[in-house]
């Protein structure tokens, strides 16, 4: 049996529902998934943690692997369209919710999904352990490693929702103690570099243009006072890009 094939039916049998027939290995793929996706926090056997490592590594280096030590670096600062699940950096930061669980919708194309997907189970396992059932708060910063990312730990922490409309002075404060949380930390465990993404303006709905002004200046003033961390924005989008181009005079 294939790998993928044999993953999927430990999924299944995990949840006592017949293995899908007829699929693509497109359709295999969504389904293996969408499967992580919707699975709790339980334990996993040693048999899929080999057999899903094999795949996601596999899936990993297809994507192509983007080194950020080759980055152009303007006063500590790199700015990269793309994937961050392709970065080979120190670590990356998530934007997650307040239970720091992942995502539990299949196949949502959010950051945290995209980051539990192809990191692996372990992740939420590990965030589970950490969280043991409570809450986030805004504007922290929880560390798991990267498992099958190219990156060496990820960095989980929950930027302020506001939904449209101008934040206010506390979803300011808020989205800036993410930033200074995440750096902060980086240079505690002696990090030489972490790429940020867009943090809180996807569904959480803060101002992008507002978003992009309160990072980069978070970020420079934080590097200025003598930090030797190197920083890389990630963004995705073409708006998102042309922002922080801008902001960063590149």
């Amino acid at each position: 049996m294939k790998t993928l094939d044999r993953l999927i039916k430990i999924l299944c049998d995990e949840k006592g529902m017949p293995v899908p027939q007829g699929m693509s290995e497109k359709e295999k793929a969504d389904c293996f998934r969408a499967l992580c996706n919707v699975r709790p926090p339980m334990p996993v056997t040693e048999e899929f943690l080999t057999l899903q490592d094999s795949y996601l590594s596999e899936l990993t280096a297809r994507r192509g692997i983007v080194d950020a030590s080759e980055f152009a670096y303007k006063g500590g600062i790199a700015l990269w369209q793309g994937d961050i699940t392709r970065l080979n950096c120190d670590a990356i930061v998530n934007a997650c919710n307040n239970r720091l669980l992942g995502c539990f919708s299949p196949l949502h194309n959010c950051i945290d999904n995209v980051i539990h997907s192809n990191a692996g189970v372990q992740v939420r396992l590990d965030c589970n352990a950490i969280m043991q059932g409570g809450y986030e708060a805004n504007g922290q910063v929880k560390v798991t490693k990267g498992y099958n990312l190219p990156c060496k730990y990820i960095f989980h922490t929950v930027g302020p929702f506001v939904g449209g409309g101008k934040p206010s002075e506390k979803e300011e404060r808020d989205l800036r103690s993410c930033y200074l949380s995440c750096l902060k930390k980086a240079d505690e465990m002696g990090l030489g570099n972490l790429a940020f993404c867009c943090l809180s303006t996807g569904v959480f709905g803060y101002p992008k243009a507002e978003a992009c002004k309160l990072a980069v200046g978070t970020v420079r003033e934080y590097l200025a006072a003598g930090s030797k961390l190197k920083v890389i924005f990630n963004v995705f989008l073409d708006e998102d890009c042309r922002l922080y181009k801008e902001r960063l005079g590149i």
